[in-house]
């Protein structure tokens, strides 16, 4: 792997909103909670005016159908948690990132292989696992997930 596909970033610390869904289909779930929350409240603008990150919470697991998906959404400390969302401080960190594209293929086949790509990288550098969790951000707004979307993938690190 070529190591100009991975860059080092340190994450600031934001403020989130955080948007949670268990399911079938938490993905999808969690980012229509978070995408009428936030247009409600004139909170739904591109990127960087808000970045959003997403994780899996918790990891699947063999045999049941459900799975967890958890949304943040970048806010300003005006917004106040209510009976929607959550919100929380995220401290922020070091992270390995990498780019995504699944604008014309199956999320199920990109992200995982994305990610193994990352790892791989990760295993063959000098810094080792991080802490802090594993992050998507996502890099296109629209609706829906279930189009063709871009993401960066965030792998914690430590030196």
């Amino acid at each position: 792997m070529d190591d100009q596909e991975v860059k080092i970033v340190t994450l600031p610390p934001m403020r989130m909103a955080s948007f949670y869904a268990y399911t079938a289909t938490p993905e999808q779930d969690a980012w229509h909670k978070m995408y009428h929350w936030a247009k409600a409240r004139q909170l739904w603008q591109d990127p960087p005016a808000t970045r959003i990150f997403g994780f899996d919470n918790p990891p699947p697991s063999e045999g049941s159908p459900n799975r967890g998906y958890e949304f943040w959404l970048a806010i300003g400390p005006d917004v106040q948690p209510d009976d929607e969302i959550k919100v929380m401080e995220f401290t922020g960190g070091s992270y390995a990132v990498m780019h995504c594209d699944v604008s014309t293929a199956d999320p199920f086949e990109v992200i995982p292989a994305t990610w193994q790509k990352l790892v791989r990288w990760l295993e063959t550098s000098h810094y080792q696992y991080g802490k802090d969790p594993c992050l998507e951000e996502h890099l296109t707004r629209k609706e829906t997930t279930d189009q063709g979307f871009l993401l960066d993938l965030y792998l914690p690190i430590k030196e």
